[in-house]
This record gives structure tokens, sequence and C-alpha cells, in this order.
């Protein structure tokens, strides 16, 4: 019996650890959102690979690496009024590989100083048994 189990667990084990994927990156974009919202741009980057190889694609330069991503952020958006509220419309989520999702979405940001929204397409892979975004384009 116990054979069985642990075969059966071996066989669906990849299956379950799948179909949690999407939940887990959506609570990620649930966090992000709570981070922004809060003002905390550090905690908004929890969501990305802490690597010289993340790519972020905006549009008008490709910026590579977590440093050079933080500090467009806080560069763009320097304070609280030019943050806004973020909301996060998820219009796609597809695997893409055995640890590959790609994410397409609409973001909208309620500021005083004018809205402002667009969209963005997230690679994310799972490194290190996190799932973490690789690739963003924003636009």
């Amino acid at each position: 019996m116990r054979l069985t189990f642990l075969f059966s667990f071996m066989l669906l084990g990849p299956i379950i650890c799948a179909q949690d994927a999407p939940k887990t990156i959506m609570q990620i974009m649930e966090n992000q959102e709570l981070c922004w919202n809060a003002g905390d741009l550090e905690c908004f980057m929890e969501g990305y690979w802490q690597s010289d190889s993340l790519m972020f694609v905006a549009s008008t330069k490709v910026y590579y690496g977590y440093d050079q991503t933080l500090q467009r952020y806080q560069t763009t958006y320097p304070d609280k009024a030019n943050m806004g509220k973020l909301n996060f419309e998820y219009i796609t989520l597809e695997q893409v590989g055995d640890q590959a999702y790609f994410m397409v979405g609409k973001y909208h940001l309620e500021r005083e100083i004018g809205d402002k929204e667009g969209h963005f397409t997230l690679l994310w892979r799972k490194i290190n048994g996190s799932w973490v975004i690789v690739v963003d384009h924003s636009s």
C-alpha cells in the first residue's frame, strides 16, 4: 500500500505542482499591487528575479538586471503622487514549458496627476523553487 501511494505521488506530484503555479503567480501579482499601493517599490520588486539577467523592456529602452529595473521604477515613480493606485487586469496566463508561464495583462494607475494605463507581458520562471518574473515588457 505504501508503494502504491509513493508511486502515485511520484506520478501526480508534478501535475499537482503545475496546477499550483498559476495560483502562486496570481498571489505574487496581488502582493505586487498591495506593495505598490503602499508606496513600497522594494516590496513590489520581490516578484522579480534578483539577477543581472532580468530584462525589463520599456517603451524607449531595455533595462538589464534587478538593480537597473528597481532604479528605473524609482526614477519614473519617485513619490506616491506618481505611483498612484495600481490595478492589474489579467488577459491570459499560459504555461509555455515545465518551469515557465507567459502572462498578458493591463495595468491602470489612478493618479491625481493624471491616470496612466497600458499593457504588459511577463515571462515567469521557476528558479530555485520560486516563481519570478524574468522578462517584463510594459508599455
